[in-house]
């Protein structure tokens, strides 16, 4: 049988564990570390100093924290208590300084007797545990510690170096047991398989993989540290380029059908009619993807706009240009609301041309159709024939379009929009519906920094609008503090009944829907003590069918209230819908259903409540849906968070500006890149540990220059074992797929 290589080994086997089983069972549950491998590659968040101490003053609450510091004095005491009422109870309250602030332990019961003999007044140790308040003071509860004598040989060398490295721990395994984890299987940091070419490493000044590993675990200098950083970083960000340009490669090998449009066609023709001229960024995003479709190989275009940007138009006119070609179109869209909404308004754009085979339709017209789940038969088998006779040149629909009964006459071109809210398999069935493989043209109405497109659709061309076509109103945005200046939401209620009176409609968003199903908090403990930031974020979420009963009783009275949201009947929110764009509905109370695509050009002022709820991009895509006319927007966001918290900071970023490529890097630098990279890499974890998107970009550049003529020279990575086992590494299973698939 084949010795495992040192860094597969599982931390956890049956008869030999690298680690004692309990310490490898929590690794396993709580970190997802199950091999030596894992268990190096799990890199310190930070590291203490020697002799620098953490700032006491500064603890964050309710987290689970490392901290070094000094006992500054130690006091047992005896209490009565129902289990202890001969007044046997004990409890030793330990004082720590570091300098900055003072920090209170408490153990009680038989938890006493270690630390009152450990912690005497003097003696340095780390703690770990988690932030609480007691009587307004901070304190830890029975923390876990670690006496850092500096004499004894095996704490020298337990903490050899400087510098003391603080792992990501949880509350069942601190940083230091996890260091003392790694000090055991550091030895095989020397079996490391480096996954970069020589040639790059050396032409980079890297260092070499295993001294990397040690050097991160245990660097003498900040200088070890840094050097070990920059190579990790670029493992990451070199590994995961040479996966996507492998895609590309392949993708680039397939044979599709060129799609020219003809001369004087249904392309033409609708163009002609058009009441406007195209912007100068729709005229060239349109000549990139015209370009694509006239290739023998799949179009792989990912087309990201700001809201408003006219992108359904660019994507219409290749749409046309396909069917001009003979071919067929689908439109994928997230919702039904959303797909009614795409289909009303291509065939509103394209009037008669949509009537293809019906009487008043002209010459070059074609059908376009709608296809949903909740269609009735009747319609649901007339727009089936006429996809498979090819009578229907444009399909609109939501996920119906990928059952099996769909067949297509001959598809060229899927369009798929809101493209992070499908599934891999979702788009992998409706591509897989083409003779040959169709072209490929994703849409997002949320910006993505050139960064995180690089690394997140990196095997995608990617094409920008950032103009907003001539005739689009200004969208002033504020922040309505309720609880501070609870004046400042009745005036709120005033400036949308201004609307209503201007001729105008409004829309107020809640996060929820209130019928129960989806109670968001949980119920609070007897006696628990909470900070308004608390109070905010722990009462559920406003939600639509309390907050538009409350408003057409009250500040709203008077005016056409309606509510819209997910869990109504298809039939019921294309009705709301079509009232409120008739204008028949002065305020239209929804949750984020409204979200995208939807378009009422006289809708003029949007109020969010709970806008501290939602995430950044979100906001700017539900404020893209005023200001849609000539009259200006007013979007206001109502928060009960105070003035100082994170939450309150998010929403004065997205009040202060309406540039949606500034305010996805706000959201970016705010989350951790595994919410961005893992659910659209592979919908389970983040592959990043050590590379930040948004810093890393000229890492990130460099790496994709170099994967990209890496694979052009050696696609199968036949001369590059180490960087085909990272690979192997990166892509398990359902990463492969989802690469495959894209």
């Amino acid at each position: 049988m084949d010795a495992v290589p040192a860094l597969e080994e599982p931390l956890r086997q049956p008869l030999r564990s690298v680690l004692g089983p309990a310490t490898a069972k929590v690794m396993a549950e709580h970190l997802g570390l199950h091999t030596v491998g894992d268990l190096l590659h799990h890199y310190p968040r930070r590291y203490e100093e020697r002799g620098q101490l953490t700032h006491l003053a500064d603890l964050p609450m309710d987290e689970h924290v490392t901290v070094v510091a000094q006992v500054a004095d130690a006091r047992l005491h005896t209490f009565a208590s129902s289990r202890a009422p001969r007044g046997k109870g004990q409890r030793l309250e330990v004082t720590i300084t570091d300098g900055s602030g003072r920090l209170q332990l408490v153990f009680f019961g038989n938890g006493v007797h270690k630390p009152h003999k450990d912690l005497l007044p003097g003696t340095r140790a780390m703690f770990a545990g988690k932030v609480s308040v007691f009587n307004r003071r901070l304190q830890l509860a029975h923390p876990a510690y670690e006496l850092l004598r500096g004499d004894g040989e095996e704490t020298v060398e337990a903490w050899a170096g400087a510098l003391i490295p603080i792992y990501p721990a949880t509350a069942k395994l601190e940083s230091w047991k996890i260091g003392k984890a790694v000090q055991t299987v550091l030895p095989a940091a020397q079996d490391a398989v480096d996954p970069l070419p020589p040639a790059l490493r050396e032409g980079r000044g890297l260092l070499p993989l295993p001294e990397a590993l040690l050097r991160i675990h245990r660097p003498h200098t900040k200088a070890d540290i840094a050097d070990a950083r920059a190579r990790l970083k670029w493992d990451e960000a070199f590994v995961l380029q040479v996966a996507l340009a492998r895609r590309r490669h392949a993708d680039a090998l397939l044979p599709a059908v060129p799609r020219r449009p003809g001369a004087d066609g249904l392309l033409t023709a609708f163009d002609d009619r058009l009441p406007f001229t195209l912007t100068e960024g729709q005229q060239k995003v349109s000549r990139e993807i015209f370009a694509d479709l006239a290739t023998e190989h799949p179009m792989h275009r990912l087309l990201q706009g700001e809201v408003g940007s006219g992108k359904t138009l660019v994507a219409l006119r290749a749409m046309l240009a396909v069917v001009d070609a003979g071919g067929q179109a689908a439109m994928l869209a997230p919702t039904e609301v959303l797909a009614q909404q795409h289909h009303r308004s291509v065939t509103e754009m394209m009037g008669d041309l949509a009537e293809g085979g019906m009487l008043g339709g002209t010459e070059h017209a074609t059908r376009v159709v709608l296809l949903t789940g909740s269609m009735g038969a009747a319609a649901r088998r007339r727009a089936l024939l006429d996809l498979a006779t090819g009578e229907a040149g444009i399909v609109i629909g939501t996920h119906a379009l990928i059952e099996d009964k769909v067949q297509f006459h001959d598809l060229g071109l899927v369009v798929v929009d809101e493209q992070h809210r499908f599934g891999v398999e979702q788009r992998d069935a409706l591509r897989g519906k083409g003779k040959q493989p169709p072209h490929l043209l994703v849409m997002t109405a949320t910006p993505i920094p050139r960064t995180v497109a690089m690394t997140v659709f990196g095997d995608l061309e990617t094409s920008v609008l950032d103009q907003l076509p001539a005739g689009r109103s200004p969208i002033a945005s504020h922040v309505v503090p309720a609880a501070d200046k609870p004046h400042f939401l009745a005036r709120a209620w005033e400036r949308v009944r201004e609307e209503v009176a201007n001729g105008h409609q409004a829309y107020v968003v809640c996060p929820r829907i209130g019928d129960d199903i989806d109670e968001a908090a949980g119920p609070k403990k007897a006696g628990e003590k909470k900070s308004p930031e608390d109070e905010a974020e722990k009462r559920p979420p406003l939600a639509v069918l309390d907050v538009a009963g409350q408003l057409a009783k009250g500040p709203l009275q008077g005016l056409r209230v309606e509510v819209l949201h997910g869990r109504m009947h298809p039939d019921d929110k294309d009705a709301v819908m079509r009232r409120f764009a008739a204008g028949e509905t002065d305020v239209l109370v929804a949750t984020t259903v409204i979200e995208v695509g939807v378009n009422v050009p006289n809708a003029t002022a949007m109020v969010i409540m709970d806008a501290d709820r939602f995430g950044v991009s979100q906001l700017h895509q539900l404020r893209g849906r005023v200001g849609r006319g000539s009259a200006p927007g007013l979007c206001l966001l109502v928060t009960e968070m105070p003035e100082a918290s994170a939450a309150r900071q998010r929403l004065n970023a997205v009040a202060s500006t309406l540039d949606g490529f500034e305010l996805s890097r706000i959201d970016l630098e705010q989350r951790r890149e595994g919410d961005v990279l893992g659910q659209a890499q592979s919908g389970a974890r983040s592959s990043l540990r050590v590379l930040a998107v948004i810093e890393d970009e000229e890492v990130i550049a460099q790496a994709r220059q170099e994967a990209t003529a890496v694979v052009a020279a050696d696609p199968d990575m036949e001369h590059l074992p180490g960087l085909r086992t990272a690979l192997d590494a990166l892509l398990d299973e359902e990463r492969e797929q989802y690469l495959e698939k894209g």
